[in-house]
């Protein structure tokens, strides 16, 4: 019996995440995920594509969402009433055109301190009407794509069982960024067929595999990048029928509810894997 085991909310794009016991999940993810985006002089996003030291930094939310703290190890911290009601401001996302609502001075200085580059904070705006893609379509704020990432434990593990084999270290899982991380599936990356899920009173589906980038070479603790682990051994048996490195799948909302740590996972519905063949562990 499959079950989740951790939770994780991510209020501000590529900062640290907020692990929690029992989390809101709303038609965009668990709630405030991906609310808050750092973005540079231009209105473009940064990530730790890019700009590494962004896992360094932790947010803090009030539980009404009207007051969000940033704090650094080495930064200090910034206090930031959130503003909902403000002129919106284009930024932009992969490409493409999306608005925020600037949070003030006091955030984009901190930012712009702590990271060495001009930086501004922005928060999707209520009106945010974002449509995602994927086998089922759904919508987010500004996470890379759809509202719900998920990972399950035996898949880490066989990741963690090739790395070793090729005399490398294991990879805590928060190097992959999830926000629900399952235990209890025997065989590794089950989730990968999975098609429509149900958890606490949440049901989600399957819209796509997640596709991994250099961001998962980033040490979520010192905000420095660690060499080519584990994209390198991720090539070597999980490259996705359309391309790309795949780790995890993501997820749409079908129905909102509550989730918690303990929760049983139950699939109503598989489907084919879209990766290609994989070769066994030597």
């Amino acid at each position: 019996m499959a079950r989740i085991v951790e939770l994780t909310s991510y209020p501000v794009k590529g900062c640290a995440g907020l692990t929690t016991r029992d989390a809101e999940v709303t038609a965009a993810g668990l709630r405030h995920d991906r609310a808050f985006m750092v973005v540079d002089g231009d209105g473009v996003f940064r990530s730790q594509r890019r700009d590494p030291r962004l896992a360094l930094i932790r947010p803090r939310l009030d539980a009404d969402g009207t007051r969000l703290t940033l704090s650094a190890p080495t930064g200090g911290s910034v206090v930031v009433p959130v503003d909902s009601s403000s002129p919106r401001r284009p930024v932009e996302l992969f490409g493409a055109p999306f608005t925020g609502i600037d949070q003030g001075e006091e955030a984009a200085a901190w930012l712009s301190a702590f990271l060495g580059v001009p930086s501004r904070l922005v928060r999707v705006p209520p009106e945010h009407g974002r449509v995602t893609d994927g086998l089922v379509p759904g919508t987010s704020g500004y996470a890379d794509s759809c509202a719900v990432h998920l990972l399950s434990l035996s898949s880490l593990a066989e990741l963690d069982a090739r790395l070793a084999a090729g005399g490398g270290a294991a990879v805590p899982v928060g190097r992959f960024r999830p926000n629900i991380v399952v235990d209890g599936w025997d065989e590794p990356h089950t989730e990968d067929l999975a098609r429509t899920l149900t958890l606490g009173s949440v049901e989600l589906a399957y819209a796509k595999l997640a596709i991994r980038c250099s961001v998962t070479l980033v040490d979520q603790h010192s905000g420095r990048r660690r060499g080519p682990e584990p994209i390198r051994t991720l090539a070597g048996y999980r490259r996705a029928d359309a391309g790309g490195v795949a780790f995890g799948v993501k997820l749409a909302v079908v129905r909102p509810g509550r989730l918690s740590v303990g929760d049983e996972v139950s699939v109503h519905a598989w489907g084919r894997s879209e990766l290609r063949a994989a070769a066994p562990v030597r």
